[in-house]
């Protein structure tokens, strides 16, 4: 029901051409569906802009609240964020060992954590060929060890019921040339929402991903004209996506009445079907 339902609004306009596997699930009760997210404490990483901070938006809007954490550079524009949704902002390097202890800190006078959306990631591309440690390592350490890390910690320091939702990405299904490293994490991160599953179900959670593929934003602006037109065309919607369609999505998977949604990689896309 409530996934037809998403699937039926205007919330998934990019997404499309997919199924999405729905299994049993203990969820029950009336839902709020104005506010799905009502009494949930989420964190959201790489929350200071972009993806990011639309999915922050979003989930306050469906009455979550929310700790957004960004790297201190960037701490003007988090707090701005914060600021904006009345929530919490918390500069922080994910990839610091404590990270995860952090984050309980910070959630803790809040109720405790509830949702845990890994945005947070970074690029540096460059061609296999040309590749060098200073721009494997970093893209590895961000956009993927960090997120084994805190989730591992978490669930030893005995949080139940979380909801995981970690962003990938298309080419973390088909590849992009010169985005081995970026391609290579995203591929990871989509494995491990599957590998997850049986372990977040054990404690009355769900791990998922989401899959964007050409969404605009300030990044993708800096993208040369042609190669963004040419991106614009390929999905067969024959445009780009907007960050709020992957905030749509993760604020969905996210909420109860998903719980029947475990282990998935949900494509926004445009049915931009690469990988398949």
């Amino acid at each position: 029901m409530a996934t037809l339902r998403f699937f039926l609004s205007a919330k998934s306009a990019y997404v499309d051409g997919q199924l999405l596997p729905v299994g049993p699930s203990d969820a029950a009760g009336p839902v709020d569906w104005e506010a799905p997210l009502a009494g949930q404490v989420a964190v959201v990483t790489g929350a200071a802009r972009g993806i990011g901070a639309a999915i922050a938006r979003t989930m306050a809007r469906d009455g979550a609240k929310v700790v957004v954490i960004d790297v201190p550079p960037a701490g003007e524009s988090l707090a701005t964020v914060a600021n904006e949704i009345g929530g919490v902002a918390l500069q922080l390097d994910i990839t610091a060992d404590d990270a995860a202890d952090k984050i309980l800190a910070a959630t803790k006078p809040l109720g405790g954590l509830d949702i845990l959306v890994h945005n947070a990631g970074i690029t540096r591309d460059k061609l296999l060929a040309n590749m060098t440690a200073d721009k494997w390592d970093p893209v590895i350490a961000v956009n993927l060890t960090a997120q084994l890390r805190i989730n591992e910690r978490l669930l030893a320091a005995g949080v139940e019921g979380l909801r995981i939702v970690s962003l990938a990405s298309t080419t973390g299904l088909a590849g992009n040339r010169g985005q081995t490293n970026y391609g290579y994490t995203k591929a990871g991160v989509i494995a491990n929402a599957a590998a997850g599953a049986p372990v977040l179900a054990a404690t009355g959670g769900t791990t998922n991903a989401v899959a964007p593929g050409w969404i605009e934003t300030e990044m993708t602006a800096k993208v040369p004209a042609l190669t963004r037109t040419v991106a614009r065309r390929m999905p067969s919607l024959g445009q780009g996506g907007l960050p709020v369609d992957i905030a749509e999505a993760i604020s969905f998977l996210a909420s109860a009445p998903a719980a029947g949604i475990n282990g998935q990689t949900l494509r926004v896309c445009g049915q931009h079907m690469v990988g398949k």
